[in-house]
């Protein structure tokens, strides 16, 4: 697909600098953010006495892997500021999770961290494609949810014009697209499917809009849904990587040019790749947990947070600093089915090879007696809305069969007419494991 003709962005010399240079940053930033810890968070001064280290041992980078690990665990169980570094009066915004499965996870910002914030979406809006003066159209979800103010901010802050649509909505959507002709939109991937298939249900070419670039984040994402949306929309799709635990949305984003993983803003986010069972470091390329280190942050500092996602690091290319590869899944996200783990993702990897089938799905587990069972609820594409009932039964056997073959599970597969599944305006569902309502 051909990239939009843009000038090369002016790039920041911290993204031009060395990895000498840009590891001397970090280990003056990290000291800081150690000792910023240790000193003003009571969590954090017990979890490294009760560990042994000190923010005074840290006389390296690899230093780090001395210290304990943060967990969502600790921020709920400090839940609402038991983990602010800073007093209550000088955090300027509140964010927090939907606390679906518990207590929400509060995090806070400071101005500075506000502005800082804003500083690295403007970044890796700039990394996307994004220029001053574009049309940002922002259909992620604005509150407490940090993806929409996240996204706005950084925006404004890039010197582009801002519509803050939030979710849903989705014939207006499409209709502002249409009238104020965007060069951007921001939004969760499974979202801009239903706005292309808004689209074609108006009689509008998606392929026909004013859209160049999509910035998609909030979910995991495989580079099939990513082919599936470039076709869909004539787009450029970027991912766009952060959790509200470290910051937001831009603590990693893809660069236009090479769109071949995130780079990681390395200057204020330490990562590294543990193994998710031992928690022991893993060398650059090994496939593991994804752990980050704040390394400015004034209200909520992280310290070895534990995010869940599941990738690797990869060398620089655009950037000189490291990229993630995609996120394969999360390790609380695993279905364990009959000894076998399985990721909702390599699922929708083998879905988008169907030809026949759309990029919608849902995975339901149950058991029945002892034994667990898996039903793959999937969509025909509006290219086969007239399939036969027996050509539909080759499709779910072939799935089936695939499936199989490749993660080593045997499932059920649905297939439905076109529209069936529920369309999600944020974070897409695609797992229901009714085997917990049992337990």
């Amino acid at each position: 697909m051909a990239l939009r003709q843009h000038a090369p962005p002016a790039l920041e010399p911290i993204e031009r600098a060395s990895r000498d240079e840009l590891a001397a940053l970090q280990l003056q930033r990290l000291r800081w953010s150690l000792r910023h810890a240790y000193d003003n968070v009571l969590h954090y001064r017990r979890s490294f006495d009760a560990a042994g280290v000190h923010p005074g041992d840290l006389k390296e980078l690899a230093d780090l892997g001395r210290f304990p690990f943060a967990t969502k665990q600790d921020l709920r169980d400090h839940y609402p500021f038991g983990l602010f570094a800073v007093p209550r009066e000088q955090v300027v915004r509140l964010h927090a999770s939907s606390g679906t499965t518990g207590k929400p996870t509060v995090v806070g910002y400071t101005a500075q961290d506000i502005d800082t914030w804003a500083g690295l979406v403007a970044r890796s809006i700039r990394a996307a494609g994004g220029r001053p003066g574009d049309i940002v159209h922002i259909a992620y979800g604005y509150g407490l949810f940090t993806g929409g103010l996240g996204a706005h901010y950084g925006a404004e802050r890039a010197g582009c014009t801002v519509v803050p649509m939030s979710g849903g909505q989705t014939e207006k959507q499409v209709q502002l697209i249409a009238d104020f002709k965007p060069h951007i939109i921001m939004v969760t991937p499974s979202y801009m499917l239903n706005i292309v298939e808004e689209f074609r249900r108006q009689g509008l070419d998606p392929r026909a809009s004013s859209l160049a670039v999509g910035i998609f984040g909030a979910e995991p994402w495989t580079n099939s849904m990513r082919a599936e949306i470039e076709n869909g929309a004539a787009i450029d799709a970027v991912d766009i990587y952060g959790l509200s635990e470290v910051m937001g949305p831009g603590v990693a984003c893809e660069c236009v040019e090479t769109k071949d993983g995130p780079v990681i803003w390395e200057d204020h986010f330490y990562p590294e790749i543990v193994d998710p069972a031992t928690g022991a470091v893993l060398p650059d390329g090994s496939p593991g947990e994804l752990v980050f280190t704040s390394l400015s942050k004034q209200a909520l500092p992280v310290i070895r947070y534990r995010t869940r996602d599941l990738t690797r690091l990869l060398p620089p290319t655009a950037r000189g600093m490291r990229r993630m590869d995609k996120i394969t899944g999360r390790s609380d996200d695993m279905l364990i089915i009959r000894g076998v783990n399985m990721y909702p993702t390599q699922v929708e990897e083998l879905i988008l090879q169907a030809p026949e089938l759309a990029p919608h799905y849902l995975i339901e587990v149950t058991r029945e007696g002892n034994l667990d069972q898996v039903a793959v609820s999937v969509e025909l594409g509006r290219d086969a809305a007239g399939l036969s009932t027996e050509r539909q039964r080759e499709v779910a056997r072939a799935l089936q069969h695939h499936v199989k073959s490749y993660i080593g599970v045997t499932v059920k597969v649905l297939v439905n007419p076109p529209g069936t599944l529920e369309r999600s305006v944020g974070k897409a569902r695609r797992v229901i494991d009714r085997r917990r309502a049992t337990l």
